[in-house]
């Protein structure tokens, strides 16, 4: 059993409900080594789609590199950090977001939901395939021997809803699963 539950709840509530089960924080507020699992984690060698020989330091620094605002085009210097600090790019900064641009010099502008399947997902699988490997097998492992509880402070697997964040914790849960 895996199950994703918001890191804003009570851990008391959650061995409650899941008595046996081992709790592991995916966050950027977790601890290493399943702290490599949060999207801002500088997992470093990661290739942005679309963009021949470019790679960035976080699965977060595509995603907000590529973003595209009403006052803000891509942002490079995303794909360099590795503080886990400074990545997000904001609406009150830059305005509207109006999509996610298909490369670095891509011409074609990405919608929210398409952006998910064609950058974000293949990213953060990339990052669980090349160089996760180690950390997977132990989440198999512990799922098998306790049960397992993944602490995300975003809670939705449902690619197609725009309204919620994606939880990167579901997708964890998912390549357990064998179905990402």
């Amino acid at each position: 059993m895996v199950e994703v539950q918001s890191r804003r709840r009570k851990i008391e509530n959650i061995e409650k409900e899941y008595p046996n089960a081992v709790i592991v924080d995916v966050t950027s507020k977790g601890e290493l080594p399943m702290l490599k699992f949060s999207p801002f984690y500088p997992i470093g060698g990661i290739p942005i789609p679309y963009s021949d020989n470019v790679l960035a330091e976080s699965v977060e620094g595509v995603w907000q590199g590529l973003k595209v605002f009403e006052d803000g085009n891509v942002d490079e210097s995303k794909f360099k950090i590795t503080s886990m600090k400074g990545i997000k790019r904001t609406v009150r900064k830059f305005g509207t977001p109006k999509g996610h641009r298909k490369g670095i010099k891509g011409d074609e502008l990405l919608d929210y939901i398409t952006a998910r399947k064609l950058i974000y997902l293949p990213v953060y699988k990339w990052v669980l395939d090349n160089k996760l490997k180690k950390e997977i097998d132990e989440l198999k492992r512990i799922e098998k021997t306790n049960g397992l509880i993944l602490l995300d402070y975003e809670t939705n697997g449902d690619v197609e809803n725009p309204k919620k964040p994606l939880s990167h914790a579901q997708l964890i849960k998912m390549r357990i699963e064998g179905k990402f």
